[in-house]
């Protein structure tokens, strides 16, 4: 008796490998040798497909993917929108992992959904945070636009610095940081080269 009211309200772990155009699913119903595979497109009418196989069940669900681009937050957003556990994997934990059980840094899917459903058993799982549904999703976005800008503004400074003015402009490497940083900038928009410069006339 205790045995089945176990059995009953264990979660299901479903492993999910996301991809760009399909995810590979692999569902453990805890109770039963065999696990399920499943292949779903990365679109609304296989999310809703996959929802309602789980959904049959009767048991609580707990899904865990590892986050790959922004490919799983479509089909994340819909899982956690119909009531199931959400759960994200490490990508810097699922390596090692896939590493040390099968003895090879080799890569594929239905490989990689094995090893998530192995780390859901041993408890390796974060939480998950989907910005949509929290409310965030737009500061998030700011954020990351920030984030690119500032980097690619230091990424071109850095160039400018050990790339551009040793060839150029050697001389001129003393003003970057001082008062005349503005008047600085406009010269080298202005002129480029140095062959620009000697170009000109003295009128």
């Amino acid at each position: 008796m205790t045995n089945n009211i176990i059995s009953q309200t264990a979660p299901i772990l479903v492993a999910i490998d996301i991809s760009m155009t399909r995810h590979e699913v692999l569902i453990d119903l805890t109770d039963k040798k065999r696990r399920r595979r499943l292949t779903i497109l990365n679109q609304l009418d296989d999310f809703n497909r996959l929802i309602a196989i789980l959904s049959e069940y009767g048991r609580p669900v707990r899904v865990a993917f590892e986050a790959t681009g922004n490919y799983h937050r479509a089909l994340a957003y819909h899982l956690a929108t119909a009531g199931f556990d959400v759960k994200l994997i490490s990508s810097v934990a699922l390596a090692r992992t896939r590493e040390a059980l099968h003895n090879s840094w080799d890569k594929n899917d239905p490989k990689d959904a094995q090893v998530i459903l192995h780390m859901m058993q041993i408890g390796n799982e974060q939480f998950y945070h989907d910005p949509l549904l929290c409310g965030t999703n737009d500061l998030q976005e700011l954020s990351k636009t920030h984030e690119i800008i500032s980097r690619s503004k230091t990424e071109l400074w850095h160039r400018v610095l050990t790339h551009y003015l040793p060839l150029y402009f050697p001389e001129a490497g003393r003003f970057h940081r001082s008062s005349r940083s503005d008047w600085f900038f406009a010269f080298l928009e202005r002129y480029p080269s140095p062959y620009i410069i000697t170009a000109m006339t003295s009128s």
